[in-house]
């Protein structure tokens, strides 16, 4: 797979009510929020496919996740594009997409997680933030491997989000399974668009 113009979609696909939602910002209860509002008024308004242009440095699991889940259960398809950089919870949001694209010039990246700690922690709480990592790192690394099954090189995620992270270049990330092209994805002037950010 190479390089290609949105130009060259398939008949069907072109023709298809395409709206475009830009989300520019980090991941969290109020671009949640506001990308499930926007989605939602994308369908109302006739749309038949769904294009997801991310740039983003990741943010909060839970909300990722659930992005992740309502994404893949809208009645459209959604396909994904890396606008520039994508990482962290990002790529859980990104992978959502049945058709994956990225800008020759754009990244991922995979980090370890973290919390941010406020105040004083009990030995309780301290066992509940564990496990929630620890979980959280296992549904990342399962999804992670569903989407990407059958790629030439599979990523070692739990390495990256324990100790080593990762960048991926646009060619690698044609490697791993992440993207299915490298595509610049260009938006006609008459594109319905919507944006959500920070």
């Amino acid at each position: 797979m190479g390089k290609r113009s949105s130009n060259d979609l398939p008949p069907v696909e072109a023709s298809m009510a395409r709206h475009i939602i830009h989300f520019t910002g980090p991941i969290n209860s109020s671009t949640c929020g506001n990308l499930i509002t926007t989605c939602s008024r994308a369908l109302q308004q006739g749309a038949e496919l769904l294009q997801l242009n991310i740039a983003t440095m990741g943010g909060e699991c839970s909300y990722g996740f659930t992005l992740y889940n309502f994404l893949r259960a809208l009645p459209v398809e959604v396909h994904t594009h890396n606008l520039g950089t994508v990482e962290s919870m990002g790529n859980i949001l990104f992978l959502a997409g049945e058709r994956r694209t990225a800008c020759s010039f754009s990244k991922f990246l995979f980090h370890p997680f973290h919390w941010t700690l406020h105040g004083s922690v009990d030995h309780s709480r301290m066992s509940e933030y564990a496990m929630s990592l620890d979980y959280d790192l296992r549904l990342y690394a399962q999804i992670v491997a569903e989407r990407t099954k059958g790629a030439a090189e599979v990523l070692d995620v739990p390495r990256y989000l324990m100790a080593y992270p990762r960048i991926l270049a646009p060619r690698e990330a044609l490697e791993n399974g992440m993207i299915h092209e490298i595509d610049e994805m260009p938006i006609a002037s008459d594109a319905t668009q919507w944006s959500v950010h920070a």
